[in-house]
């Protein structure tokens, strides 16, 4: 129990007191603080706070030994005039102790909380001084791992520094070598600037020489296609001559010392027709144009023939006046059977070295020798304009008796209705008689047993329209298209045609 001469002391002046001396020990002793940002350079004093812990348990055995039931009265109040009676002294301890007794109790739990939490921090100090150890271990570790850091990291530095230094050389190098590499390519631009030059120059040469080759060459060629022609000309001039001297020394040296018979001079005038043979040839290959180009005019009656379904051995084709042979070359080429008929020796030689089947007759003779209805077609290009108009008359008369009901006939013939053609391209040809209006001879045609005749004006491969007319919201388009459709249907017309015709 409380001493009589004290009864206002309390718990808070217990704390108190706590507090101060506390408080003084701090103010001597400093005791560290511990935190993470020095625990690794400062370390935690056990003992001074163990001796703080003792201060503070002494305390707390003091103050609960003054908390504790009065069973006596205090030494120091038992002398008069408070050594009261005994009884009495009992009854003043009972009434205190009664007075008091929630104070007791407050100041028992405030102590025991103060031992509790003394126990505890005692637990605490002992854990940090565990996780102290263990953060000392992993400082050692890190102080360890951080050395070798560091010695990497110098390492490291003198490295980047000899990299500094290889670099700072690179760079000088590139330097030099950027220098040398400009004067390369001032030299190199100015090698480039002579080769350019060069070329420029070169090139104007070559362009130069190209086309006084291309001269050359035109002139070589056109000398070349007039040797040919002469030579092919000569060659067969000759070949006549030689063959018309032959027959006539063969017939002098059998009638010798006697007079030509009639039969023979009949040979002789037979054999004059032939003169002109290698000249005709000449003459065609210089102004017919040239093979291709004929057999790209020709295939135009390739669908004729197909519609009609001759050419087999049985409806042959037969070409009069077959020339070079082109038609027939197109035909054998396209799988039909086809024969021409020519009186030029020199031309049918030419047609027999390409394999071509060729008789040499008068057309109208050989006509006449043939059967009726055996021909499946008969095709004529530029012969008809060669013909006297009673030559003519007999060639459609002998070509509807031989062809087979339903044969073709196909003549081409130069058209008239171009005035360039009718009134000078026809000319040019010695041999032609008279050009023949397309509409005439399509009459003479049906008049002598042909139907479903019909014309065809040939355009391709012949001739370019190169007249347009003007547009028509132009204020002279009225006046100078009709001259224009005049220019295009008189001088522009078709330079050919061909009449075709069914045997009825």
């Amino acid at each position: 129990m409380f001493e009589s001469s004290q009864p206002e002391i309390n718990v808070e002046e217990l704390m108190q007191k706590i507090r101060e001396d506390v408080a003084k020990r701090n103010h001597h002793s400093q005791l560290p603080s511990v935190s993470t940002s020095n625990i690794s350079s400062s370390s935690i004093d056990t003992t001074k706070i163990n001796w703080s812990f003792s201060l503070i348990e002494g305390l707390l055995r003091n103050a609960e030994s003054r908390a504790v039931i009065r069973t006596k009265w205090p030494d120091n109040l038992n002398r008069f005039p408070y050594n009261l009676s005994r009884g009495l002294q009992k009854i003043a301890l009972k009434i205190l102790n009664f007075i008091f007794k929630d104070q007791r109790e407050v100041n028992f739990n405030v102590i025991n909380a103060l031992k509790e939490s003394v126990g505890l921090n005692r637990q605490l100090i002992g854990q940090i001084a565990t996780l102290r150890s263990q953060l000392d271990e992993c400082l050692n570790i890190v102080d360890t791992r951080l050395q070798k850091i560091d010695e990497r990291l110098d390492l490291i530095d003198m490295n980047l520094q000899r990299l500094d230094e290889r670099l700072c050389s690179a760079d000088s190098s590139i330097q030099k070598l950027d220098e040398h590499l400009n004067h390369v390519n001032n030299s190199v631009q100015k090698v480039d600037n002579n080769f350019n030059k060069i070329d420029t120059q070169i090139n104007t040469s070559i362009t130069s020489i190209q086309e006084h080759l291309n001269t050359v060459n035109n002139r070589i060629e056109a000398i070349d296609e007039r040797s040919i022609r002469n030579e092919s000309y000569l060659k067969n001039d000759l070949m006549q001559q030689k063959r018309l001297i032959t027959l006539f020394l063969e017939e002098a040296w059998q009638r010798l010392p006697e007079p030509f018979s009639q039969q023979q001079l009949q040979s002789f005038e037979e054999e004059k027709q032939h003169l002109l043979d290698a000249l005709y040839v000449a003459f065609e290959d210089q102004f017919r144009g040239s093979r291709d180009l004929i057999l790209n005019r020709l295939k135009v009656y390739l669908p004729l023939i197909a519609e009609a379904k001759v050419g087999t051995p049985e409806t042959p084709i037969l070409d009069v006046g077959c020339g070079r042979g082109e038609w027939l070359e197109l035909l054998q080429k396209s799988g039909y059977a086809a024969k021409g008929l020519d009186i030029n020796r020199v031309m049918l030689e030419q047609c027999r070295l390409k394999g071509l089947e060729v008789i040499e007759a008068d057309v109208i003779a050989y006509l006449q020798s043939l059967p009726d209805a055996v021909i499946g077609a008969i095709t004529g290009f530029h012969i008809i304009e060669h013909l006297p108009f009673e030559a003519l008359i007999k060639l459609l008369i002998e070509t509807a008796r031989v062809l087979k009901p339903g044969g073709l006939a196909i003549f081409e013939t130069p058209n008239p209705e171009n005035i360039i053609v009718g009134s000078c391209n026809f000319y040019s040809d010695p041999t032609h008689r008279n050009p023949l209006f397309p509409p005439t001879v399509k009459f003479l045609m049906e008049q002598y047993g042909f139907a479903n005749v019909e014309l065809l004006r040939l355009r391709e491969f012949r001739i370019e329209d190169n007249f347009k007319f003007i547009e028509a919201d132009h204020p002279l388009a009225p006046t100078l298209n009709p001259i224009i459709e005049i220019i295009k249907s008189h001088f522009c017309a078709a330079p050919d045609f061909a009449v075709v015709g069914k045997k009825a």
